[in-house]
């Protein structure tokens, strides 16, 4: 067969896959469970027969790869201040090259590490905390944890000082493992409120004196202590963990209030990451993965533990120095990405929403030709994967140097952590020459439940459930979702199988209003989202209980339905809909895109410092004309429309505390710091 012959038959294959059923009810109900085609009869627990700890995969991966680079980090050359046009002060960095230890060498200090711990007091099955930003040593603390059998508790790195007191209180931590960064801004202003402490230990190479800590601390370097567990004497035997051990209590990030502590068994992580393994093709020694999300979210943390069970290699970064335009990369020197050239990558649809944008305004500023060519080329290969094939002359002339701003070689993209949009992830399809795999999965789900098979190139959907896990749907009469309704069964997500989690630490009475066990013994966690399942099997996330407000003429908006419409108009960076119900329309609070208001601005002969443009009642009432264009040309109802906004200065950070480290709305905290702002929308003064 011709070569041409061939490439037909690979593309009518892709083809046929996407439409091909991805998992069905078992029971032939409407409502579920769904599980995927391949775990009709059984669901995956394990990658490997007898590895059921974290421990034991690690080990197996030392054993198999043990002089493959395991984890990466860029050195740093230098460092200074620059001064901004209005006299701010940002500090900047040119990095060398990564600096790789293999997965030897890796084993070798988590080893060391671990016996530290235990010669510092720490003892099996009681709770260790890590405060600390995403890096090499955060890996390798925790896989120390889970060797030694010390539940492990993970705590963000934004969290604010009354949160971080509440977990370690709540936990009953002695030990904790943070940078000197941390330390100093974060801890040092709450250790008092943290009594039962004991041992801080610093994960940086340099260590300040310990005189200016409260009696009864001791700080140490994370050097030190590996040198200590080094020592022969200190050389004692541990007590392994087993299957149902707790390796990790993950705080959230408090979306809703007070974080609540999840408690995570080895075995939970173990099939989470085997449903999410059996969703990458061709998995390797070969790939690279880059590592700048939160380690402290479901996410990030199952991706990299996805990656050392098979050998890949993880080169570190942060979201200030991913890409050459990073806010912390000196200008013309080379963001991570550009030097780590990844081949597999996960993001939050905030951080692939900014990446569309900033695109999109690249491609307004080119020449009528440029522009037209770009288009063309865009509506072809959207055409073509849309019929199952590729473009591989289009992707070298027009895409390459799209594909090169994430370092080139990407072979996956993977979003999870909240809904990305359709027109977010066709973009990214089409422009970054890989496939966008959508997922969803919570903390108390290990972050498992779907992911979209890689070659199938629809959009809005989540795919279909993973090996590990089944789904069912629940009625929800009060919304008006029902596994009945046509053409597809809708109704509250109920997640099913051995990746659910324990349960909340120390909340009874959540986890009896959240969790249950069926007649089977099978635990299943009910969500809050509502979902429907597609003929093929796929999963589609369309509202969530939390979000629905009724107004006061008895209508139901879904609030975060709203959201995901209005986030795809260019002139906004965010939005938070916001809705009384004893009132007849809604608001919303709006982050500006600032190139777009400042054009706006311009055609509008507005002048004026930022503060004044965003405060100016003209330039509001423009960007709402353009919000409403949008939101009746995504068809929603008029009393879906905010009627009134408000124009946020300052953009939404973990930071500032108005959204979560995965970017989702705290709508508590929003509620709170516009609150003059609602008054104002909704007429009382």
């Amino acid at each position: 067969m011709s070569v041409g012959g061939v490439k037909q038959r690979f593309f009518h294959w892709k083809e046929e896959c996407s439409r091909r059923v991805k998992a069905r009810s078992v029971s032939g109900h409407p409502s579920g469970p769904y599980r995927d085609i391949g775990a009709l009869r059984v669901l995956a627990t394990c990658l490997q027969p007898g590895v059921n700890t974290l421990d034991l995969v690690f080990e197996s991966s030392v054993c198999r790869f043990p002089h493959f680079d395991c984890l990466g980090t860029r050195d740093l050359l230098s460092e200074e201040d620059e001064t901004s046009e209005d006299g701010r002060v940002f500090k900047k960095v040119i990095l060398g090259e990564y600096r790789w230890m293999s997965y030897d060498q890796v084993y070798k200090e988590v080893r060391a590490f671990g016996s530290g711990l235990v010669a510092l007091g720490q003892k099996p099955l009681k709770n260790i905390a890590i405060f600390c930003e995403t890096r090499a040593e955060w890996i390798i603390a925790a896989q120390a944890c889970f060797m030694y059998n010390f539940p492990l508790v993970t705590l963000y790195s934004t969290l604010g000082g009354p949160a971080i007191a509440h977990g370690l209180n709540e936990a009953e931590v002695s030990h904790i493992i943070t940078s000197k960064e941390l330390l100093e801004t974060k801890l040092k202003s709450i250790l008092l409120e943290v009594p039962r402490l004991q041992h801080i230990i610093i994960v940086d190479d340099k260590l300040k004196s310990g005189s200016e800590y409260p009696q009864g601390i001791s700080v140490h370097s994370m050097a030190a202590v590996t040198r200590l567990g080094a020592h022969p004497e200190n050389g004692t035997s541990r007590r392994p963990p087993c299957a149902a051990d707790v390796a990790v209590i993950m705080y959230t990030s408090g979306s809703t209030g007070v974080p609540k502590g999840v408690m995570i068994s080895h075995s939970n992580i173990i099939a989470g990451i085997t449903g999410m393994a059996e969703r990458i093709p061709s998995l390797g020694e070969d790939d690279t993965y880059i590592g700048y999300l939160p380690l402290a979210h479901v996410l990030e943390l199952s991706a990299e533990m996805v990656c050392l069970a098979h050998g890949c290699r993880i080169g570190y970064s942060s979201p200030q120095t991913l890409t050459n335009q990073s806010t912390k990369i000196k200008k013309g020197s080379k963001g991570d990405i550009s030097v780590l050239r990844p081949t597999l990558m996960a993001a939050v649809p905030e951080i692939m929403d900014r990446i569309y944008k900033n695109l999109m305004l690249k491609v307004e500023e080119m020449s009528v030709f440029q522009r037209t060519l770009f288009l063309l080329a865009y509506n072809y290969k959207m055409e073509q994967l849309a019929m199952g094939y590729s473009t591989p002359l289009c992707d070298k002339l027009v895409f390459q140097k799209v594909r090169a701003l994430l370092g080139g070689r990407l072979r996956v993209l993977l979003s999870g952590g909240a809904p990305l949009s359709a027109v977010t992830q066709r973009f990214m399809n089409i422009c970054f020459c890989c496939p966008v795999g959508q997922g969803y999965g919570l903390t108390e789900t290990c972050g498992a439940g779907t992911i979209s098979q890689l070659w199938d190139y629809s959009t809005g959907r989540v795919g279909a459930p993973l090996v590990c896990c089944e789904i069912q749907l629940k009625d929800w009469i009060e919304g008006g979702y029902r596994s009945t309704d046509r053409p597809c069964p809708r109704g509250e997500i109920l997640v099913g199988g051995p990746n659910v989690t324990m349960g909340y630490y120390k909340n009874k009475q959540k986890n009896s209003e959240d969790f249950f066990m069926d007649e089977k013994g099978q635990r299943w966690f009910c969500t809050g989202d509502i979902g429907e399942f597609h003929g093929d099997g796929c999963l589609k996330i369309i509202d969530r209980k939390k979000d629905l407000v009724k107004l006061q003429a008895g209508e139901y908006v879904s609030l975060g339905k709203v959201e995901a419409v209005l986030k795809n108009c260019p002139l906004v960076d965010n939005i938070c809909a916001y809705a009384n119900s004893d009132e007849s329309y809604v608001i919303g609070f709006v982050v500006p895109n600032q190139k777009q208001l400042l054009a706006l601005a311009e055609r509008k002969r507005v002048r004026g410092l930022w503060e004044e443009l965003c405060n100016n009642p003209v330039i509001e009432e423009e960007v709402l004309r353009v919000i409403t264009e949008t939101a009746l040309t995504a068809q929603l109802e008029r009393f879906e429309i905010p009627w009134k906004i408000r124009l946020s200065v300052e953009p939404w950070t973990p930071e500032n505390g108005l959204v979560t480290d995965a970017f989702k709305l705290k709508r508590k905290e929003l509620k709170s710091h516009y609150q003059n702002d609602i008054e104002r929308m909704y007429g009382a003064k």
